[in-house]
């Protein structure tokens, strides 16, 4: 199974929304971020043939990245996710990993830190950051077996690389 991991884009100023007295969770992102992730997914698209599940964190900036991804995808199949929420532990992100039979290419759409922990826990199996995910990057994962340790980093690529290669 290949894994590809994605950053939300930009969203509004963690401070100033702050200031608005809603949650942090409702953060939508700006047209700015909206902007140049549709261009960076142009560009994922050559990079990534075909998507057959996106799964994203509750989170509104990572649910509108996740619906921009999806469109170009052709309407992949788009859920929810839960552990992918920033405070999740990444052992339930696996036992929901697992629950994923039939998809030759799962795409994630989360935030940092949980997304680089993730990723480098995937690949050495251990804790700690081994690569740190701008907003709006990705990264694509083979995955031998879904387990710690078990991953294989195909690549990694700034937002600036992926809009970059778009089409």
């Amino acid at each position: 199974m290949k894994l590809l991991v994605i950053r939300h884009a930009i969203a509004e100023d963690q401070e100033t929304w702050a200031r608005t007295g809603e949650s942090d969770d409702q953060r939508p992102l700006t047209d700015a971020g909206r902007k140049r992730m549709k261009r960076a997914v142009r560009g994922l698209k050559r990079v990534v043939e075909a998507i057959d599940l996106l799964a994203t964190s509750p989170l509104v900036r990572a649910v509108q990245t996740g619906e921009l991804v999806a469109r170009k995808f052709n309407d992949v199949p788009t859920t929810v996710s839960p552990t992918l929420a920033p405070d999740q532990p990444y052992d339930a992100f696996l036992d929901w990993l697992r629950s994923v039979e039939s998809a030759e290419t799962v795409a994630i759409v989360g935030h940092e830190p949980h997304l680089s922990g993730l990723v480098s826990w995937l690949l050495a199996g251990r804790d700690g950051s081994l690569i740190e995910l701008k907003k709006g990057a990705a990264c694509l994962l083979e995955l031998e077996q879904k387990a710690a340790g078990a991953g294989t980093l195909l690549w990694a690529l700034t937002p600036k690389q992926l809009r970059q290669l778009r089409v």
